[in-house]
Parts: structure tokens; C-alpha cells; sequence
């Protein structure tokens, strides 16, 4: 039987946290390399993009000395892309450029098989509520107070702007 010392454990448990965190960007690596192969020119192109992105925010991190970025930081560099094509999207659409913002619905696509599964409305509906009843917000003066709890329940699994839209709609009065 073989004796692990100390050190040696944690050299290992070390290796599996490092493989661990470097999954997501392997997998985009891979995938640039596959979308390459078969002929994907806009695929590849949002992929190299995406790692540019990365490797930015690598630099900006300083986190040089790391090969890779852990999957929550690339994450993170995803989200900012998609925001930006749902942003320009957007300015397509009212500028009248269908073709463009058509392009970028493409690339958001591309990003969107990354990103984690996102919240339905009703899931965050019903967080907002609980969280109401625990704080006892019950009118917009405590509207940052249950914003605050509310973002950090659903973290990264749904966009503030929806769970920002949903406490406005609990906060105001009804409409006579």
C-alpha cells in the first residue's frame, strides 16, 4: 500500500482544485478548436473574441501567474459579453439595422451555451416575496434594503434588471 504524506495530499488536493477551475475555459478552448475544424467562421470568431476577453481580464485581475481563470471569473467576462450584445442589439434594432442585430443575436447564442441556466420570472417572484415577508419591507422606502437581499439569493442566475423590475412591481401600490 502506498503512504501519502502530508505535502504529497495536498499537492493532489491542490491538482483536483486547479482542474476543477479551469474546466469551463478548456472546454471554450476545445471548442474554438472544433468550430475551426468544421468550417464555424462565426463561431470561432465569437470564441477567440470571448477568450481575448479573458485573457483581458486575466491582465486586469493581475492574475498572470495562473494559467487560468476560475469558472466564476470567466463567468463573469461571459455575462459582460452578453450584456454588450443584448446592448447593441438593442441600439440595431432601433437604428434599423435588422442585419446587424440579427448578427449579434447569433453571437449571443454562441455565448449563451456558457452561461449557467438562468431563473424564470416566477422562481424570482416568489424569492422577492419571501424576502418581503423575512425583511417586513412592505413600501419602496425599503427598496435597496430588499434589492440588496434579493440580488445576493439569485446571484448569477438572473440579471438585476429583471429582479429591479419585479421589486417595483411588489413595492408600488396597485393600480386603481
Amino acid at each position: 500500500m502506498e503512504r501519502i504524506t502530508h505535502n504529497e495530499h495536498q499537492v493532489r488536493s491542490w491538482f483536483h482544485v486547479l482542474r476543477f477551475t479551469k474546466m469551463l475555459h478548456e472546454q471554450i478552448e476545445k471548442d474554438l478548436k472544433s468550430a475551426l475544424k468544421s468550417g464555424e467562421k462565426e463561431k470561432a470568431g465569437v470564441l477567440r473574441f470571448l477568450i481575448s476577453a479573458i485573457k483581458n481580464f486575466q491582465i486586469e485581475k493581475k492574475a498572470q501567474g495562473e494559467q487560468y481563470l476560475s469558472d466564476e471569473d470567466i463567468i463573469s467576462v461571459l455575462k459582460r459579453q452578453a450584456k454588450q450584445r443584448k446592448d447593441s442589439i438593442d441600439q440595431y434594432e432601433k437604428g434599423g439595422r435588422a442585419e446587424l442585430a440579427e448578427k449579434e443575436k447569433k453571437e449571443l447564442a454562441v455565448l449563451g451555451n456558457y452561461l449557467p441556466a438562468q431563473m424564470g420570472e416566477d422562481e424570482v417572484r416568489k424569492i422577492v416575496e419571501a424576502k418581503m415577508t423575512e425583511l417586513g419591507v412592505l413600501d419602496k422606502s425599503g427598496f435597496g434594503k430588499l434589492m440588496g437581499a434579493v440580488m445576493k439569493e439569485v446571484q448569477g442566475k438572473t440579471e438585476g434588471d429583471v429582479v429591479k423590475r419585479i421589486v417595483d412591481e411588489k413595492l408600488s401600490p396597485p393600480q386603481p
